[in-house]
């Protein structure tokens, strides 16, 4: 009776254990999301320190946007040769690993010499580009399909998020511990959500895909390039989608990479004040990228949104440039607009892109979008450094980057029109 009655106790003890376990998608959900934070305020912190990084390094401010371009060659890097090494270590591990390359490269990047920070600028994209292909598969695998968008839209709701941090807490870090202290303080977060996000790593990656000793190897072939670009005409969607990703990522990437140099450098804010605009406008983005993931699920689909967002964000970016001479508050109110039309796309275009490709290619055709993206943010900021460079303006740059985004949203809301008649 004593051995039943012990077992008894142990069953209702495991019983208790599981009822207190999170669901399998809320777990993936809270580890991605956790990464998703924490990398992004690591990225986000580069150009709000971009002021002092140009400055150390004795180049002009604009030159930030190189740094922008270098991260983006790495996120592409791994967009395109990284598979292999996702599947063999498994979604979290890869996620992981990224954010030790983040750190190693914010190191590299607070030397005092322009080539080593270049450098550490490649590492950082290295680092953060696991976040979508990962973050991808672990939410397909996962997430309820009729809440698939919102729950995309909340773990994408994570880049302005960290962002938005990094806006409040940068300064304040530069100001109490020096530029070289406020770095480090940047690394030991991101070593201790390598540390937090370790009790997710052996469940959810179970499913790893096959184990690939040459993932080094394949990480340096350009095959995988060509593969991605096929794999994108698997759905006669695709390509807009494609085409949309990325004119919205020249912007995302030109408007992170230059508002706060933009502020501090042609109309005299301060660090802090640089930092509480963009703070505002990644706030901003946060909201909306969960607003508008649940607005898709009830549209029965992303296209048409991301179009009206397209023209939304063009005209926002032009009503911005246009009143920052203006009171605070109107600035503020500006910056909130672009923030949620530039920047609150990403989760929508994720699931959309899940939605329609085949079943058996959603991880590539995600990867492969996202790579077109990130080619996106590498010509963005460094076409915008050189029409900053040769106009003495940036305001003609942001004007450049709101017409491009403007005019595919028109174009992409045409084809809709034409194909529902």
């Amino acid at each position: 009776m004593l051995v039943l009655e012990l077992e008894g106790n142990d069953e209702r003890r495991r019983d208790g254990r599981s009822a207190l376990k999170l669901p399998v998608w809320a777990s993936a959900l809270s580890a991605t999301l956790l990464v998703q934070v924490i990398s992004s305020f690591a990225a986000a912190a580069i150009p709000l320190l971009g002021p002092i990084l140009t400055q150390r390094w004795g180049m002009t401010p604009e030159s930030i946007g190189y740094v922008s371009a270098v991260v983006s060659v790495g996120i592409c890097w791994f967009l395109a040769c990284g598979g292999p090494m996702l599947d063999h270590h498994g979604p979290i591990r890869a996620l992981q690993l990224g954010l030790i390359f983040v750190a190693v490269g914010l190191l590299l990047l607070s030397q005092s010499f322009g080539l080593v920070g270049l450098v550490g600028a490649l590492l950082v994209g290295l680092g953060l580009a696991p976040n979508t292909p990962a973050g991808s598969q672990l939410l397909m695998r996962t997430a309820p399909p009729r809440h698939r968008t919102l729950v995309f839209s909340i773990k994408q709701a994570g880049v302005p998020l960290g962002g938005t941090i990094a806006g409040l807490v940068v300064a304040p870090l530069v100001l109490g511990l020096g530029f070289v202290g406020a770095v480090w303080a940047i690394v030991a977060i991101i070593l201790l959500c390598i540390v937090l996000v370790q009790p997710f790593q052996r469940s959810l990656d179970a499913e790893k895909g096959p184990r690939n000793r040459a993932w080094a190897r394949l990480f340096l072939s350009p095959s995988s390039l060509s593969r991605s670009a096929r794999v994108l005409n698997s759905h006669p969607s695709l390509p807009m989608l494609t085409a949309l990703g990325v004119s919205f990522s020249i912007t995302q990437a030109s408007i992170t990479a230059f508002t706060a140099t933009y502020m501090v450098t042609q109309h005299g804010k301060t660090l802090a004040q640089a930092g509480h605009y963009i703070a505002v406008l990644l706030a901003a983005s946060t909201v909306a990228r969960i607003f508008f993931g649940w607005l898709a699920d009830r549209m029965g689909g992303g296209l048409l949104l991301l179009s009206l967002l397209a023209l939304g964000a063009g005209s926002a970016i032009m009503l911005l440039v246009s009143s920052t001479t203006a009171s605070p508050w109107m600035v503020y109110g500006c910056m909130a607009l672009v923030g949620a039309t530039s920047m609150g796309w990403n989760g929508v275009h994720m699931a959309e892109l899940a939605r329609v490709a085949p079943p058996t290619l959603i991880g590539d055709v995600t990867s492969g979008a996202s790579l077109f993206g990130f080619v996106g943010s590498i010509c963005g900021p460094l076409v915008f450094a050189i029409v900053a460079s040769r106009t003495g303006s940036f305001e003609w740059p942001f004007l450049l980057v709101a017409g491009q985004l403007a005019a595919f949203g028109l174009f992409a809301l045409g084809r809709q029109f034409k194909r529902a008649a």
